[in-house]
């Protein structure tokens, strides 16, 4: 029996206007489908104009510029509701979707979606069983006590995975996926028995109580920041909070 490292995965990978997933914006995506281990992965990609300035900030990080972005992007609308049908398609056949840091990405495809088309991420999903495969989570229950930072740079290094052209949402995507295989391989004596939607349950509850020793990190040293515990996708915010 095949397992679950080993096996077929999808990944998706967003690249933005800034870190806050109630009001910035995508401007790039890419979804990579690999059917086994080693096979030639198959890649998606998407490229918008968000309609908003890109922060100088954020241009640094991907290289996205505004004048480029209103040459060669797309409108928001229709390209937001084909990744969310992409996103629907994988979980339909099957294939976890492997999500770096996944309440980041997929509750930014919920609030654009809602922005754009009146929609949400979830509608889509309704039908169809979502397995996500999150190695920031994986590698912080796995390897709880390593020192040191868990970006997707730094997971590659720790994990001997290449990562050619950081801050390029395929090449994010791809090196989130072999990431995850990496992991699954590293801790196979953990991770075998195990099938991908067990780990997918086991997350949302290994992300939560990851959050909560933030959070008390957070306020031992006088930090006023909150840490959500909700995973993959948090909740919508009421419109009077927004």
């Amino acid at each position: 029996m095949t397992r679950w490292y080993e096996g077929p995965l999808a990944a998706f990978d967003t690249e933005t206007t800034g870190v806050d997933v109630e009001g910035d914006r995508i401007v790039s995506a890419a979804l990579v489908v690999q059917d086994m281990a080693g096979a030639r992965p198959r890649v998606t990609r998407w490229l918008i104009d968000p309609g908003v300035p890109v922060p100088p900030a954020a241009t640094g990080i991907h290289g996205l510029t505004d004048d480029f972005l209103h040459r060669n992007g797309r409108w928001p609308a229709p390209a937001v509701e084909e990744m969310a049908r992409a996103l629907a398609e994988q979980c339909a056949a099957g294939r976890p979707l492997v999500v770096m840091n996944a309440p980041f990405d997929l509750t930014l495809l919920d609030r654009e979606l809602r922005r754009h088309r009146a929609s949400s991420l979830g509608r889509h999903l309704e039908n169809v069983p979502l397995c996500v495969l999150d190695p920031r989570v994986l590698d912080k229950h796995l390897d709880r006590y390593r020192k040191g930072r868990r970006t997707l740079t730094d997971l590659c290094a720790q994990y001997g995975v290449e990562l050619e052209g950081a801050h390029d949402a395929a090449a994010d995507a791809l090196a989130s996926l072999e990431l995850v295989r990496a992991v699954g391989r590293r801790f196979a004596s953990r991770m075998e028995r195990l099938s991908a939607a067990e780990l997918h349950a086991l997350q949302a509850v290994w992300h939560a109580a990851q959050a909560r020793g933030l959070q008390a990190w957070f306020s031992r040293n006088g930090t006023e920041e909150s840490v959500d515990p909700a995973w993959p996708l948090r909740p919508e915010v009421p419109a009077a909070a927004a």
